[in-house]
């Protein structure tokens, strides 16, 4: 800054030292002999350029000065600003991983004192031996497993020290004896129950000597090396496999949400860990060949990859912007926001929701607006109506008459199951009063009356065919309502019925089975006459191992 001062000091007597040249110059002139071919005004030219050239740098020094302090204030105030911004999410993590807890804690409590009532199948009761004091050894059944290497300490919930599991005691068993084939067999021969079975898997990988171990155990076969990835979408055994898997991981990581963090260590070694980082990474690059399902937002191995990084904790070791790419490949799935969140990605939700608003699948975009809090970024109603505007958009130009039935029927369907998923969405975030429901229910009942009406006219138009008479001799009537023929081969029930831990992305609101309908590439609608979980994912056959 001194020196600042003593340039300008000096330049400001750039003048008084001009006019003491001059009257120098003047003098010098009176005393000349000789004629001198300089001139006065060139030289006094001259300096007064040498005198602005000198300021104007001077002035742009300034400038510079000041940008540079301005940089460096700002600077200043955004590592402020982000050091607050981290400190808030720190808190606000571990707040909402106390509530977690907490809440894991009451659930297990509710459904302890539930099975600790009267049932009508004997219990499995595992006895937990507290250190420094001897378990009490009584004659047991064969549904007791004593499991001595589970302690008060590294077991939070055995408040009593025991753990009854009454509907399937044999998961106790194939547990503690690391069986994790035949763990993957019985879910599937018990697929009817899987509401029970997520309640009680939890608890019966207590039994195990290694509970993370087992898990990953369970993993193998995940990628079949003898199955194409366009025939594993058709593959009922290996999706049913698949769902298994993807259960087992969230199992687990209840499981460790209701234990103390020494605990979880004990559990999550450096060596576990390494062998999820592992799979982890061999899965990785088999994500970049998805497609279709993905489209659809409920790619199990999308989701079976996330969880995989969720339970274990290693997402740290993947790029955070890769991860954020997969989630619109699961954002049907019920299990996105708490896999978002655990990972650290709740910051990217803006990026997330405009790639899937960009691709059409605008009811995904308002759920995760809600299950995120950005519903001011992303206004809930305005989505819904453009995703209206482009199903009306789409059925259009068929409207005049010249498009083919069988086109008109799949354009109506997906317009119909449009404006249910719309109206879905609206009861499930309460926008009754924000997005009136009447027009759109009329146009529903307008939809289906017309694809009623279509079918009685494509069923009476349908000719009807002649049967052959018993001795082969030309063509007799048709005989109607033959029971002999019409019960011959009776229907087969399904071997699993609906599954409820694969249901869609259910955010927060009113727990619902329904599933939104998309139009276009997002498959929102369900063909009729089929079977499908509760979720309503169609699960195609039984899967054996």
């Amino acid at each position: 800054m001194e020196d600042t001062q003593s340039v300008a000091t000096l330049m400001d007597s750039t003048t008084s030292k001009i006019q003491q040249l001059q009257k120098a110059f003047a003098e010098l002139e009176s005393h000349r002999a000789v004629t001198l071919n300089l001139q006065w005004k060139q030289l006094e030219e001259h300096f007064h350029g040498l005198q602005k050239s000198l300021k104007r740098r001077f002035t742009e020094l300034e400038d510079q000065e000041k940008e540079f302090e301005t940089k460096i204030v700002q600077s200043t105030e955004m590592l402020e600003k982000r050091q607050a911004a981290v400190i808030a999410k720190e808190q606000a993590s571990l707040q909402r991983l106390q509530e977690k807890r907490d809440a894991a804690v009451s659930a297990i409590a509710i459904a302890l004192e539930k099975h600790r009532k009267p049932c009508s199948v004997e219990p499995a009761v595992i006895n937990c031996e507290v250190q420094d004091e001897p378990s009490v050894l009584e004659e047991k059944p064969d549904n007791i497993v004593d499991i001595g290497h589970v302690t008060e300490d590294t077991w939070k919930t055995f408040q009593d020290g025991v753990v009854e599991v009454k509907s399937y005691p044999e998961l106790v068993n194939l547990c503690r004896n690391m069986d994790s084939v035949g763990l993957h067999k019985f879910i599937s021969d018990n697929r009817k129950n899987l509401a029970a079975l997520r309640e009680e898997i939890p608890l019966a990988l207590r039994a195990a000597t290694n509970p993370a171990s087992l898990v990953l155990d369970s993993l193998n076969g995940f990628y079949n090396s003898d199955v194409s990835i366009s025939d594993a979408k058709k593959d009922a055994n290996l999706l049913g496999l698949r769902r298994t898997c993807i259960m087992l991981l969230e199992c687990l990581g209840t499981l460790l949400n209701t234990l103390e963090i020494d605990s979880i260590s004990s559990i999550i070694s450096e060596n576990i860990r390494g062998r999820a980082k592992a799979i982890a990474e061999e899965w990785n690059p088999k994500l970049d060949e998805l497609d279709v399902d993905a489209n659809n937002g409920n790619s199990l191995e999308a989701h079976a990859f996330l969880q995989l990084l969720a339970t274990f904790n290693i997402n740290s070791n993947f790029n955070e912007e890769n991860l954020s790419k997969l989630i619109p490949m699961v954002s049907r799935r019920r299990q996105t926001a708490d896999l978002c969140r655990s990972l650290g990605l709740s910051d990217r939700m803006p990026g997330v929701i405009d790639v899937l608003i960009n691709n059409g699948r605008h009811i995904d975009a308002v759920n995760l607006a809600f299950a995120f809090e950005l519903t001011e970024q992303f206004p809930p109603v305005s989505l819904l109506k453009s995703y209206l505007n482009e199903a009306s958009k789409a059925s259009t130009p068929l409207n005049s008459g010249n498009a083919s039935p069988t086109v008109q029927n799949d354009v109506n369907e997906k317009e119909l199951s449009a404006l249910k998923a719309v109206l879905k969405c609206i009861e499930d975030h309460k926008l009754e009063e924000q997005y009136p429901v009447d027009p759109l229910q009329k146009r529903v009942l307008q939809l289906e009356k017309a694809k009623a009406d279509k079918k009685k006219t494509t069923e009476f138009a349908k000719p009807q065919s002649k049967r052959p008479r018993p001795n082969g001799v030309g063509n007799g009537p048709r005989v109607n309502n033959v029971v002999a023929e019409k019960n011959f081969y009776p229907r087969m029930t399904d071997r699993y019925p609906p599954s409820i831990y694969d249901r869609p992305y259910a955010y927060p609101g009113p727990t619902s089975t329904h599933v939104p309908s998309f139009m276009g590439t997002p498959a929102y609608n369900f063909s009729p006459g089929h079977d499908f979980f509760g979720n309503g994912y169609h699960y195609q056959a039984p899967y054996l191992h």
